[in-house]
């Protein structure tokens, strides 16, 4: 097995990408169907991923195989690549929210006055470049990224806390059982990670406790998030479901920007680098899995493909955010569960040896 990418990494990455692809309007769909209540839905998701996660962890353990490897051995390799397949365009609609919403924050928050598409396009040479690279340098780029990401959270979560009003989150469970159930089934979208790792599966080399430290990792990110959610929801209440981009909005009550201006805006300079490579991952993943249905290993021409894709998507559907949020929301969650939960946990079905 050829280590392409080491467990410190995968680490890295489900603590710090889990955590900032949930910072921009996952706290405001929470808490515009679930209220005060926001925090049960949440956690209701993360303890089934978390749990998942721990499954696929564990089956590192048990074979040096890649996925790939063990859908061959179990269903072919024509099979394989169907399945492979699947997981490309699954990446590919896990990229494409994420984009959206980007271009909106990208927009609002830093460049209101310049139209979105101008500032935002010139994203996908980065992104075609990214995509194009291997497994080595999405841990690389994971080891940048994490302290930058504990840095910057930590200094926006110290200037958040003055504005919370933490009876806001009182009392809890008032929300209907099935409103939380339905919260949760529509962010499913937004909870990736059991997919992240199938696609690292072989790629690393298993030691002992591995699964305990990516697990820990992940439960980690969680808290944060779980930790962010009462933080935005302490801050705004009732009217938190109709502030979009809740990264933005927790620290501008610090007391100290009166006096020095919206220096809060640093961290979110800082902080948005991050988001960029969780989102990437995604489009990295999809090139990987369009690689493998395909056996094309031109991955700089796929990643091309795919980009161009994605941003004529961006182009023709700049103004229907809200209707493509709404898609994903009401019927994509089934895709994401499937992906997410159904699929990884039956991986353990798969022939782990050859007969």
């Amino acid at each position: 097995m050829k280590t392409r990418i080491n467990v410190r990494q995968i680490c890295f990455i489900m603590l710090a990408y889990n955590v900032v692809s949930k910072l921009l309007t996952f706290p405001t769909a929470l808490s515009f169907f679930c209220g005060r209540d926001l925090l049960f839905p949440a956690l209701f998701n993360f303890i089934i991923e978390g749990i998942v996660l721990w499954g696929v962890s564990f089956l590192c353990s048990k074979t040096d195989k890649t996925f790939f490897g063990l859908l061959e051995g179990t269903i072919g390799n024509i099979g394989a690549r169907i399945v492979y397949g699947f997981f490309a365009v699954f990446f590919l609609f896990a990229a494409l929210l994420p984009i959206f919403e980007q271009e909106l924050y990208v927009h609002t928050i830093f460049y209101d006055t310049v139209p979105s598409l101008v500032v935002f396009l010139p994203l996908f040479i980065f992104t075609i470049y990214a995509g194009s690279k291997k497994f080595e340098n999405i841990g690389r780029c994971a080891d940048i990224c994490l302290p930058v990401f504990l840095t910057t959270m930590a200094v926006i979560f110290l200037m958040s806390f003055s504005g919370v009003k933490w009876d806001n989150l009182l009392p809890v469970l008032s929300t209907p059982a099935k409103t939380i159930f339905q919260g949760a089934a529509g962010t499913a979208y937004s909870f990736t990670a059991p997919c992240w790792l199938l696609m690292f599966m072989g790629h690393f080399k298993y030691k002992k406790h591995d699964a305990t430290k990516i697990t820990l990792s992940y439960v980690a990110g969680a808290l944060i998030v779980l930790l962010f959610l009462a933080t935005f929801y302490g801050i705004y209440g009732e009217i938190a479901g109709s502030r979009t981009f809740a990264i933005s909005r927790t620290s501008i009550y610090f007391p100290g920007i009166d006096m020095l201006g919206r220096i809060d805006l640093i961290m979110l300079y800082v902080l948005e680098t991050v988001m960029l490579f969780a989102l990437v991952l995604n489009i990295q993943l999809a090139v990987h899995a369009i690689s493998v249905c395909t056996g094309w290993d031109k991955l700089p021409y796929i990643s091309l493909i795919v980009n161009v894709a994605l941003a004529t998507v961006l182009i023709t559907c700049d103004n229907l955010y809200h209707s493509i949020q709404g898609l994903y929301f009401n019927w994509l969650w089934i895709m994401f569960i499937v992906f997410s939960v159904l699929v990884p946990s039956l991986a353990w079905l798969l022939k782990r040896r050859t007969e």
